[in-house]
């Protein structure tokens, strides 16, 4: 079996990378750059572009010495980093722009080739030998790739040579004044930016031949950053010799401008059809490494995983790849092909720069030999998308479009590899930092925010008081649903902490976590929950659970409701009537009484929850009010319509004289809310020897009314002002 060969860091990494940064904007359009912006405004343009380009390069060269890299280039390095649904639509978009960019080197060859041989120069002309050279050079890779890098080295000095020749070359171009600034009738800087930022764009020719390279953490940073500096330093001499020697018009005008000052014409041509058809190489090569990788991982169909020989080159890709570049030869314009490359590489490298921020910043296990300070990769992703917006918003909004919906169907797919994800150690991160600052701050009498700790246990009801606590929790509470398991003798070992975990659609789709506890009774089991459940910054701080009949005289159920109450926890109990469950979600009544001031409160909190859950948003709300004292109704309508106005909904507030006939409360809510979808009720102060009778009484009402959910408030609630005895 043959030896695979491997590329050093000069011939694998800087050499592909120069000689398509040193391609056909540096020959074709650099001159048409300077002769719009002017010199200052050509520099600024180059040097915005490097910016991105460094800062790019800089952030892969060190998340590329952080991992073991494969084949794929920035897309294995994503991959490995963001997880496969970022990795693969990055990746997908630099594949799909890697291949319109070799049509970008094709037209700036068939221009330069079709003018010095006095060929045609129309629009078919260009099609006609940019696919001939396109043919010529996929036969060429196929054949061999080293034959390709090789031959590298031969176009490299035909460039060094025709950048000589361009400044010993002639000045009767030379203009009267040095035009600084863009003129009149220049096109725009968004549009000049456009066409140029492809030149800079070449560094990832290296990156790409990831697969093929002896040492890439070694190689990669120092052949990818000397490549951007080398490049950096040749187009701004290039652009200030430009401006000093070859006038304004001249340079907007005639592409082949170069050619025509350098010293020896021959060698200009040389470096011109050397670049640029080094770097249509450079993309030939690049290009299907990207898709093949990508394809070993399932990202795109395995079709194109498949190679040939010792390196595995990757033939199927490479005629994809071919399609594509063909694709872009057909639209002719090198102006239109260069802003189409642009936002597809100025979204890549946006998304590249955050993956390196966000590994830096989230990934403990983030450690590159490569060391780069991490602000380096969210300025990289800013200015990628300032300039993007900057450029072409629409297109913007479409890359990112575009971008999105491939990352979703990634998702979907759920292609998974064995390696760490970023997006798990960001959100840790988050979470870390939010519960410091949660845990530093004083507790202090603020809205409610529920986290809830439920025992719903298993019943054919069970799905109602699901859905109820994730309605009462609100958009932003915290529910925990805990399934006991009875294990009276305690005969088994605790569940495995893997195994306490409960992963069930059901509290999926209701945003409620789920754990599952051994225990060897239900009532000492809930008490131990409530006593140790929590972390710091996030206590639960409410216990909801069914209406437990039956268990009125039960001594463990008072002992563990007296553990509760000393906990202070608030307490939810829910009464389900299984015959009209929660009717049609249209009625709400509030049940308040002078001892309630506490319970009034949290009443008011889960109120402007379930009004803003879609299932009650239509519902009327009533509050209602038994005046046992003889009280002017009108004093006690004007203060709880005070208490009910920050509900910002319309609550009907009923006042039921009860001085004369002296009802039960109970009775009353019997007669008032027979028909009520959703009673609340709060439950008094009383002691705990009174629970029996306190639990019969209540029972006997619940048999009268629907679906009840009684409330006990905790002592960080307020008082509400609902003692209107000495009102007169």
């Amino acid at each position: 079996m043959p030896q695979k060969k491997k590329f050093g860091t000069f011939a694998g990494v800087f050499t592909p990378s120069i000689l398509t940064i040193l391609g056909v904007i540096m020959y074709m359009r650099l001159g048409w750059v300077v002769g719009n912006a002017g010199l200052i405004g050509a520099i600024v343009i180059i040097v915005i572009a490097h910016v991105i380009s460094v800062a790019t390069g800089l952030s892969v060269s060190s998340v590329a010495t952080d991992k073991k890299i494969g084949a794929g280039g920035i897309y294995y390095v994503l991959s490995r980093s963001m997880g496969i649904p970022i990795g693969g639509s990055i990746g997908i978009a630099l594949f799909v722009g890697t291949a319109f960019s070799i049509a970008l080197y094709l037209i700036g060859f068939a221009e330069s080739f079709n003018a010095y041989l006095g060929f045609g120069t129309e629009i078919n002309d260009l099609r006609l030998t940019g696919t001939i050279a396109l043919l010529g050079l996929t036969v060429l890779a196929l054949i061999s790739t080293s034959v390709a890098l090789k031959t590298q080295f031969i176009i490299l000095a035909a460039i060094l040579v025709s950048i000589v020749s361009i400044f010993f070359g002639s000045t009767e171009f030379a203009p009267t004044t040095i035009n600084l600034i863009p003129s009149d009738n220049a096109v725009p800087l968004e549009v000049v930016f456009a066409v140029f930022f492809p030149a800079v764009t070449g560094f990832t020719a290296g990156i790409a031949m990831s697969g093929d390279l002896k040492d890439p953490k070694q190689s990669i940073p120092s052949g990818t950053l000397y490549a951007i500096g080398v490049g950096l330093v040749v187009y701004i001499i290039l652009a200030v010799f430009m401006a000093f020697t070859i006038n304004s018009e001249v340079l907007r005008t005639d592409y082949n401008i170069l050619m025509k000052i350098a010293l020896f014409a021959p060698a200009v041509v040389a470096g011109i059809w050397g670049a640029t058809l080094s770097s249509a190489i450079g993309g030939i090569l690049g290009g299907p490494r990207i898709l093949q990788a990508m394809s070993i991982d399932k990202v795109t169909p395995t079709f194109f995983s498949k190679g040939k020989g010792a390196n595995n080159e990757p033939v199927n890709a490479l005629f994809l790849a071919f399609i594509i570049a063909e694709c872009g030869i057909l639209i002719g314009e090198l102006g239109i092909i260069a802003r189409v490359v642009s936002m597809f590489y100025l979204t890549a490298y946006g998304f590249i720069n955050i993956s390196f921020f966000l590994e830096s910043w989230a990934n403990p296990d983030f450690q590159p030999t490569f060391k780069v300070k991490r602000w380096v990769g969210l300025i990289g992703f800013i200015a990628c998308f300032v300039v993007m917006f900057k450029l072409d918003m629409i297109a913007m909004l479409v890359a990112l479009a575009v971008i999105s919906a491939m990352y979703f169907g990634l998702q979907r797919k759920e292609v998974k590899l064995q390696s760490n994800d970023v997006w798990k150690s960001v959100w840790e991160n988050v979470v870390n930092k939010g519960l410091k600052k949660i845990d530093a701050q004083v507790e202090e009498n603020t809205n409610w925010n529920p986290n809830i700790i439920l025992f719903s246990g298993e019943s054919d009801h069970q799905a109602y008081l699901l859905e109820l606590c994730k309605t009462v929790s609100g958009r932003t509470g915290i529910v925990t649903n805990f399934k006991l398991i009875l294990d009276k003798n305690n005969s088994k070992p605790p569940l495995k902490k893997i195994d306490q975990i409960v992963r069930d659609e059901k509290f999926k789709e209701l945003g409620i976590f789920a754990r599952q506890i051994k225990v060897s009774n239900i009532y000492s089991g809930i008490t131990s929950i409530a006593s140790t459940f929590g972390f710091s910054g996030v206590e639960p701080n409410t216990i909801m659970m069914g209406w437990p009949k039956g268990l009125e005289n039960s001594k463990e159920y008072s002992n563990m409701t007296q553990t509760l109450l000393h906990l202070d926890y608030n307490l939810l109990y829910l009464d389900f009537d299984r015959k009209t469950k929660f009717g049609n979600y249209n009625t709400v009544d509030f049940w308040w009484r002078e001892t309630d001031s506490k319970n009034a409160e949290m009443m008011l909190n889960i109120a402007r929850f379930i009004i803003a859950s879609p299932k009650w948003n239509n519902t009327s709300v009533r509050v209602l009010f038994v005046n046992n004292n003889n009280v002017d109704v009108s004093v006690i309508q004007s203060k709880i319509s005070k208490l009910v106005e920050d509900l910002r909904v319309l609550v009907a507030i009923k006042i039921i004289n009860n001085a004369v006939e002296q009802k039960t409360f109970y009775k009353i809510i019997e007669e008032e809310s027979k028909t009520t979808d959703l009673t609340i009720v709060g439950i008094p102060d009383y002691n705990i020897e009174k629970q029996a009778e306190f639990v019969l009484k209540t029972n006997k009402l619940f048999d009268a009314i629907g679906s009840t959910l009684l409330v006990k408030a905790a002592h960080n609630f307020n008082e509400l002002d609902l003692d209107l005895g000495d009102t007169k």
